[in-house]
C-alpha cells in the first residue's frame, strides 16, 4: 500500500478550500468531538463519510446514510468500539466525483478522522478510494460494485456485499437458459444508465443471455440526468423484445417503466436493478409491479445471526424494515468494526494497514451473510433474485432460498 504523511498536497489544499466553503456536515450518533481522536482514552472514534445526499444519486444515498446512522446508534447503545463511542461526520458530495475527492481530502487531512466509510455509486467510490489509498486508509464501501472498481490496483478496498455488479443476475440467467426451448424467450432489449454499476448489472445479464443464444435487439445507454424516456421506450416497444433489462438506479427506472406502460409494451420478463427494492417503487409506477425482477444482496427475512437484531432495532428507529442500501451500509460498519475489535486500534497511521491485513485474512459475519474477499476486495458470494409476487417483493431464486416460485411469463402491467 502506498501511504503518505498528513501533510496536504497543493491539490489537496485547493480541494479542501472548495469543499469547506460549501459542504454540508452532518454529525450523527454520540460524542461531541469535531475532529479525529488522539488514538485512545475516552475520545469518540470519528468516522468520515461522503454521500450523495443531493443530485442524481440522492435517493439511494439517503438510504446509505440511514444505514450508517443506524449502525452508529446501535453500536453506541451496545458500548461502542473498543469501549469508545463512535461519531459520524457525513459530507454531501452532491453526486459529483470532484466533490467526493474534496470531501475525503477534508475528512482525512484536515479533520483527521480516525476511519472512513465509502460513498454510494461506483462513480464516486473509485475516486474516493484513490484518496483513501494515498493516505493509507482502510476503505470499506457499500455500493461500488462495478468490475472496474476491482481493476484499479487498490489493496485497501473491500466491498461490503455478496457479489459484484456483473454477477448480480447469475441466478436469473441460469434460470432463463434452463427453460425448455419452446418456453425460453428469444430476444432482449437493454437500457442502461451511463454508470458503471448500472451498466455492470445490465450487461452481466445481457451477455450471459446472448451467450446462451438470445438475440439483443435494443442496447441503449442514457445519461444519469435523463428524465424523458419516451424515445428509448419507443425503441424497446417497437422491437417487441421478449425480455427487457434496465440497468437503473431509482427514478430512471420509474420513468422508463411508466413510459413502457404508456406504450402498451408487454415483455415476458422485466428485470431492473436497484429500483424495485425501494419501498416507494410500487406507488411510483402505479402499483403495476407484478412479475418485475431485481437482484438483491439482502432480505430482512434472512436468518443470518445478526440480521434479526438489526431489523428489529432499525425498525424501532425508522418505523419500517431496512432495504438493501441501508443493509449494505450497516454491513460496512460491521466489517470495519470486526477489524477494529480484532486488531485493537482505530486511528490513522500504522493501524490502518493492520486493519487491511486482518480483513484480507478473515471472514466477517454480517447481516448479508458471511463475507470474504479476494486480493482486489471483491466479495466471494452471489446475489438473490427478487420478484413482485402477489404485490410483495419476494425471493424467487436460487431455489434453495426461494420464498416463492418465479413467475414466468410476467403478467401484463
Amino acid at each position: 500500500m502506498t501511504s503518505r504523511s498528513r501533510g496536504t498536497s497543493a491539490r489537496g489544499r485547493a480541494l479542501i478550500a472548495a469543499a469547506s466553503a460549501t459542504a454540508l456536515l452532518t454529525v450523527a450518533a454520540c460524542g461531541g468531538s469535531s475532529g479525529g481522536s488522539d488514538g485512545g482514552g475516552d475520545d469518540p472514534i470519528v468516522i468520515g463519510i461522503s454521500l450523495p445526499l443531493t443530485g442524481d444519486f440522492s435517493e439511494p444515498g439517503k438510504g446509505v446514510q440511514r444505514g450508517y446512522e443506524a449502525w452508529a446508534q446501535i453500536v453506541n447503545e451496545d458500548g461502542g468500539l473498543l469501549g469508545r463511542q463512535v461519531e459520524l461526520k457525513i459530507l454531501d458530495d452532491q453526486s459529483n466525483a470532484d466533490r467526493v475527492v474534496a470531501d475525503y481530502e477534508v475528512l482525512i487531512a484536515q479533520d483527521e478522522v480516525d476511519l472512513v466509510f465509502g460513498p454510494f455509486s461506483t462513480r464516486l467510490v473509485v475516486p474516493s478510494a484513490r484518496i483513501a489509498q494515498e493516505y493509507g486508509m482502510l476503505f470499506v464501501e457499500p455500493a461500488g460494485a462495478a468490475a472496474e472498481v476491482f481493476e484499479q490496483g487498490f489493496d485497501n478496498l473491500f466491498y461490503a456485499a455478496p457479489a459484484i455488479a456483473d454477477d448480480h443476475y447469475n441466478n436469473l440467467a441460469d434460470y432463463i437458459l434452463a427453460l425448455p426451448e419452446a418456453e425460453r424467450p428469444e430476444t432482449v432489449a437493454v437500457a442502461a444508465m451511463d454508470d458503471p454499476f448500472a451498466q455492470g448489472t445490465a450487461y452481466g445479464l445481457r451477455d450471459k443471455l446472448a451467450e446462451g443464444g438470445l438475440e439483443v435487439l435494443v442496447d441503449e445507454v442514457y445519461p444519469p440526468n435523463t428524465t424523458d424516456f419516451s424515445p428509448i421506450a419507443a425503441k424497446i416497444a417497437d422491437s417487441g423484445a421478449d425480455v427487457v433489462i434496465g440497468g437503473t438506479q431509482y427514478q430512471d427506472a420509474v420513468n422508463l417503466i411508466v413510459a413502457l406502460q404508456q406504450l402498451g409494451y408487454q415483455p415476458e420478463l422485466a428485470a431492473f436493478s436497484t429500483a424495485p427494492t425501494n419501498p416507494e417503487f410500487s406507488a411510483a409506477i402505479g402499483a403495476k409491479t407484478e412479475g418485475i425482477l431485481s437482484p438483491t444482496g439482502y432480505t430482512p427475512d434472512a436468518a443470518w445471526p445478526s440480521n434479526a437484531d438489526f431489523v428489529e432495532r432499525y425498525t424501532e428507529i425508522h418505523g419500517n424494515p431496512p432495504g438493501e442500501d441501508e443493509a449494505n451500509a450497516y454491513t460496512t460498519g460491521q466489517v470495519v468494526a470486526a477489524a477494529v475489535e480484532a486488531v485493537g486500534c482505530a486511528e490513522q497511521g500504522d493501524c490502518q494497514q493492520q486493519l487491511v491485513d486482518w480483513l484480507h485474512e478473515n471472514e466477517v459475519d454480517t447481516v448479508v451473510g458471511p463475507l470474504t474477499w479476494d486480493a482486489t476486495g471483491k466479495p466471494q458470494g452471489a446475489h438473490l433474485i427478487q420478484q413482485y409476487v402477489d404485490g410483495e417483493i419476494t425471493i424467487v431464486l436460487p431455489e434453495d432460498t426461494a420464498e416463492a416460485a418465479p413467475i414466468f411469463p410476467k403478467p401484463e402491467w
